[in-house]
């Protein structure tokens, strides 16, 4: 099976919820030396892209998205199983969650594992964060990147509280803020004073990457 029909399998069993599927993918790819990371991110993470618009536009519910969460995380967490015994170099620190108020993490908990499987350390802090943990934590870890997600657009405003108390702990110059969430935009991100707007996962790697390169 080649490398783009892998990906596209692997996009179909988080579609279709089979984990027997999932796995079976993760197998095949590993025995043709098909690199994780990239199965993780344009394979799977794409099967919940794709579950992700599907839902935005009303044509299935939130039990489905719930079911294939459970499989992405399955797999996400064998595939980070497998990258923790292979001696990665850190390239920086991440501390990431979802808002106060909040008690959806479907995007951030993919988000973390995907950024955690290209070297960088991630806390993740969970759901429902008041903003001065955020900062806490960014200041406890020595945080290059801080991440939030907020997925209501009555906790959107929790962002730009982050962005206020990490200039008023006086580390806001020291890292860099990545927003998201579905009511998020890019608008806002620049609103709020954030560093970046990621629309999923892939794009929240790309930008760190991008960042830690220059």
């Amino acid at each position: 099976m080649s490398k783009e029909m892998l990906f596209e399998a692997a996009a179909e069993s988080i579609i279709e919820s089979d984990e027997d599927k999932a796995f079976e993918v993760l197998a095949q790819a590993e025995e043709q030396g098909v690199d994780l990371v990239e199965l993780l991110g344009q394979g799977y993470s794409a099967g919940m892209r794709e579950l992700g618009d599907r839902f935005g536009r009303g044509e299935i519910f939130l039990p489905e998205l719930i079911f294939a969460t459970e499989v992405m995380k399955a797999v996400t967490e064998k595939i980070e199983a497998k990258m923790e015994s292979v001696d990665t170099p850190k390239k920086g620190v991440m501390v990431i969650g979802t808002v106060a108020g909040d008690v959806h993490d479907i995007g951030k908990g993919i988000v973390a594992s995907l950024v955690k499987t290209n070297g960088i350390e991630v806390h993740d802090l969970g759901r429902e964060v008041p903003a001065e943990v955020f900062v806490e934590k960014a200041i406890e870890y020595n945080a290059d990147f801080v991440g939030s997600s907020a997925l209501l657009t009555t906790t959107m405003t929790e962002q730009k509280k982050i962005e206020e108390l990490l200039v008023k702990a006086g580390i806001r110059d020291k890292v860099m803020t990545l927003v998201g969430g579905a009511p998020v935009t890019k608008r806002w991100a620049e609103k709020i004073g954030a560093d970046a707007y990621c629309e999923d996962a892939s794009e929240a790697v790309q930008v760190i990457l991008s960042w830690l390169e220059n």
